[in-house]
């Protein structure tokens, strides 16, 4: 009997294993964190081993795609001449006063057009035009409007960011439950009361997470953001390696945009679970 049970414990534990592993393939199942992280490095690893296998076996051009040290080099050097953190710090200071310009406008107009349709009918298909049009396209008009300092970085981050935001802010409104609203209605509430005590709350979460959204999109308006006249930022150090065909500089710019991107969304995420732990995103 001993050795029957010797011989079943294998054939039990197979199916707790695999158990496990189709329930992290659940439709919208939340994983635990260990498995969550886990996953998230495995990943990285994997692209850092592929990464290195290309370089180091000479399989591809460093002109084309140089090796994770001799990125981490220049990276290195960039920063002991204070070269790196100088456009950092400019990039930022950047991205942050543009998005900051167009949330201030874009959400307010954002609520207003998804609260009634009369402002959604005298804006969106005006909205709707400009936001197809390219970003870079206005660099020149940029210039002639407002000149080639900060201004015109932070025009350009406006205009690829606060067409699409204005949009989604307008959606995240009209998805709040017309239920909700007829509870206002019926408990004999000002329809600007509606909208302050019940509308706004219930739309916010999304909100916010709009803006998280939007924030990456503005990061990758950077370099059209500098592309033109700029002697500090991330975009103007990309554009300059460009020129000599400095690829590891490219590669530093490029990286240390994405890891201050990830920084920020990192942030928001942080602050829309403590924000709104109420709703299941922020569980």
């Amino acid at each position: 009997m001993d050795g029957v049970a010797k011989r079943e414990a294998p054939a039990d534990a197979e199916p707790r294993t695999g158990k496990r592993v189709r329930n992290l393939w659940r439709l919208q199942r939340a994983i635990p964190a260990p498995a969550y992280w886990g996953i998230a490095a495995l990943t990285i690893l994997a692209l850092a081993v592929a990464w290195s296998v290309l370089t180091y076996g000479g399989f591809v051009n460093p002109l084309f795609l140089p090796t994770p040290s001799a990125i981490f080099s220049r990276a290195v050097e960039l920063s002991r001449t204070g070269v790196l953190w100088s456009d950092a710090a400019a990039s930022f200071y950047r991205i942050t006063v543009g998005f900051l310009i167009s949330s201030a406008v874009a959400v307010p107009l954002g609520i207003l057009m998804g609260t009634y349709k009369v402002a959604e009918a005298a804006l969106e298909p005006t909205v709707d035009l400009i936001r197809y049009m390219p970003a870079v396209a206005f660099v020149p008009l940029t210039i002639l409007w407002v000149g080639i300092g900060d201004g015109q970085k932070f025009l350009i981050i406006f205009i690829g960011t606060f067409f699409q935001q204005v949009l989604l802010v307008m959606d995240n409104v009209k998805r709040v439950p017309r239920e909700f609203i007829n509870v206002g209605y019926t408990l004999g509430l000002k329809e600007g009361t509606i909208l302050r005590k019940i509308v706004l709350p219930a739309a916010a979460p999304a909100i916010f997470d709009t803006l998280r959204v939007t924030l990456g999109w503005a990061w990758t308006y950077l370099v059209v953001a500098e592309l033109v006249a700029a002697s500090t930022g991330l975009g103007h150090r990309i554009m300059e390696a460009q020129r000599y065909f400095q690829t590891d500089t490219i590669m530093v710019g490029i990286l240390v945009i994405g890891i201050l991107g990830l920084i920020t969304d990192f942030a928001f995420k942080f602050a829309h679970g403590r924000l709104f732990a109420w709703t299941e995103q922020g569980r």
